[in-house]
């Protein structure tokens, strides 16, 4: 979740631009909170920025997978607080020893919002729809889960799309569906759990099917469906039942046939509130019940307010990215070193990053399995930076360093704060730093993934616990953001990507990650626990490494 990736490009090409809004109470919560002898029947959630899409498969960002959770669920998900697989809609599963045949057996007497049976040529309508995808829904920007798990569709249209993995689903019986893939990937089984590949009700994949998604430029239109709420139907515990785009707020409903735990608050309403200063100020005065991706600063200020303030385990990874087609002089591997060796990464950590807070010294956080402790280190060192500049020919070196406005991201509590003490790290090193600030989406984004800037920051929260999920997200081959081709690298990161053994492939992730750094074609940077914050009278749900909280266990005191 991606949350959001170099794919945190592709995701967030996906979501929808964020405005500024007012904090006040709604008129609709209000008068929900004051029926029933003051019983609050309206719990509101702010996030930082507007879902793209009511249908998961279209999207590829946190804010819309925040929404779409809760009333959407896959075949498998994490353990509520963890990143253990567990059931979902399938109660078990397993695999042939290859790793193609993937048979699930499924819930028994689950209803769809709209009233239809859930079996298992629901699930093989799904995955067939998905994959006989045409046109603008074929665009990364668009199917990029799909892609990214699947691989590419029936008929491919275009000649960069990857290969279909994807070979067939089977309803076996009532409750039994088989899928097959073509090769074992190391994104299964934990892409069955991703909400992009969450089961709809057949009867609304027909009337999705009625409608096109388009695309002018870069620009993509969504399907009208995906913009309203009304056609979209899930199993999980609350239904979507409107999304007001003006007031920037999207409400769901309890779902009263729900087969498993019925959700303790009736209605449900996520609210954008784009700064953190905001959303903080908003839960102080009441009219929010919680928020996401509370300021480091802004922790004991709540607790001891009587917020209740969890916070997340760590499972992301905060990186400088460097464009080597957009600055030659990248190419040269001291001058990447330089650069690592510039930036005061402990600092970092220390002044932006709230408590729990890593330095990161390879693409993965310590808690993936494939970490490696035997990576090539570059610790802060302005004399050494300074004399790799001068061993490259590079002592003028210039740089344009890219960083981005109006958002907040888990790795990433406070961009301009970090771009000014890299900046100035760098600068000690006799580097010449040239600011260029950017609208988040989409302006940064395009430009992050088009490889334009010199210098860029991002991260990545992981969708589910196998290293691939990290570093195949950016090194499996070539990619724009970084505009390198190092077949070494590459195989590398894939080697471990098609064994079915779990502890072959944490071995080959280490070796990955040693070539990985040895290569140096960024600077990882930290690893962060994001906290999330919640009023004194709300009993909040287990919260998740992976940002998948479940708020259906949400409960007023």
């Amino acid at each position: 979740m991606r949350i959001f990736k170099s794919r945190t490009a592709r995701a967030i090409t996906a979501a929808v631009a964020v405005g500024l809004i007012a904090t006040g109470c709604s008129s609709e919560r209000d008068a929900d909170n004051e029926s029933g002898g003051g019983k609050k029947d309206t719990f509101v959630f702010a996030g930082a920025g507007d879902p793209g899409s009511l249908d998961p498969a279209l999207a590829s960002d946190g804010e819309t997978f925040r929404v779409t959770r809760q009333a959407f669920e896959a075949l498998l998900e994490h353990e509520s607080g963890g990143t253990k697989l567990v059931g979902g809609l399938a109660e078990t599963w397993s695999s042939n020893d290859e790793g193609t045949v993937w048979t699930f057996n499924l819930r028994k007497n689950v209803k769809f919002h709209d009233g239809e049976a859930f079996n298992a040529a629901a699930v093989c309508a799904n995955y067939d729809h998905w994959f006989n995808w045409t046109g603008t829904y074929q665009s990364s920007a668009v199917s990029y889960y799909w892609q990214t798990i699947m691989g590419g569709f029936a008929k491919n249209e275009d000649k960069e799309t990857p290969k279909a993995n994807y070979k067939s689903c089977t309803a076996k019986d009532e409750n039994t569906a088989v899928i097959e893939v073509n090769e074992p990937s190391a994104n299964l089984p934990g892409g069955f759990s991703l909400q992009a590949l969450a089961i709809h009700s057949p009867k609304a994949i027909k009337e999705y099917e009625k409608e096109e998604a388009t695309a002018k430029g870069d620009a993509i239109t969504y399907p009208k469906y995906s913009q309203e709420a009304g056609t979209v139907a899930g199993t999980g515990p609350y239904k979507i039942t409107k999304w007001n785009k003006g007031n920037k707020e999207v409400t769901l409903e309890r779902f009263d046939d729900y087969w498993g735990e019925k959700a303790k608050i009736k209605n449900l309403v996520f609210r954008t509130i784009d700064t953190e200063e905001g959303r903080r100020q908003a839960l102080q005065a009441g009219d929010i019940d919680g928020y996401d991706l509370v300021a480091p600063a802004d922790v004991k200020t709540l607790e001891d307010e009587g917020f209740v303030v969890p916070t997340r385990g760590v499972f992301n990874l905060f990186y400088v990215g460097m464009s080597q087609e957009a600055n030659k002089a990248l190419k040269k591997k001291e001058v990447r070193q330089a650069i690592a060796q510039a930036i005061d990464k402990e600092n970092l950590v220390k002044t932006q990053l709230p408590e729990g807070g890593k330095v990161a010294d390879q693409f993965m956080p310590d808690t993936i399995a494939g970490y490696s402790k035997n990576v090539k280190k570059y610790p802060y060192d302005t004399a050494a930076a300074k004399n790799l500049l001068k061993k490259a020919g590079e002592e003028k070196l210039k740089v344009e360093f890219c960083y981005p406005t109006e958002v907040t991201r888990p790795y990433m509590p406070a961009p301009q704060d970090l771009f000014e003490l890299m900046k100035a790290d760098l600068e000690k090193a006799g580097i010449t730093v040239t600011p260029k600030a950017m609208k988040w989406a989409p302006d940064y984004i395009d430009a992050t993934e088009a490889g334009s800037c010199d210098l860029h920051m991002l991260g990545w929260t992981g969708d589910f616990n196998d290293g691939y999920n990290f570093i195949g997200t950016w090194f499996a081959g070539y990619d724009k953001q970084w505009g390198f081709k190092d077949k070494k690298v590459f195989d590398a990161v894939n080697a471990g990507s098609k064994m079915g053994k779990a502890e072959e492939r944490t071995a080959a992730y280490e070796k990955a990650n040693e070539v990985i750094m040895d290569y140096l074609p960024g600077v990882p940077i930290s690893s962060s626990p994001p906290a999330i914050a919640f009023a004194k009278n709300v009993n909040p749900p287990n919260v998740s490494p992976l940002t998948q909280e479940v708020f259906a266990e949400t409960s007023f005191k």
